[in-house]
């Protein structure tokens, strides 16, 4: 039978809080950020429904 070879060591794990890194997720949010503002002028209702004032009661012909 063959010999076993000796194990290696592991290389360095990459840095996961380095100043790169940062910057690419702050750029990341400040873009998403700007698209959902760029969204939220469109949208013309709430929870309570339309934000304008128009009637939508029809007279009946009795009451007036």
């Amino acid at each position: 039978m063959p010999a076993i070879p000796e194990p290696q060591a592991l290389p360095e794990p990459p840095k996961y809080d380095d100043k790169d890194r940062a910057a690419e997720t702050a750029a990341k949010q400040a873009k998403m950020r700007a698209a959902r503002t760029g969204r939220s002028s469109t949208i013309l209702t709430s929870a309570q429904g339309l934000e304008d004032n128009e009637t939508t009661t029809k007279k009946t012909l009795l009451g007036g």
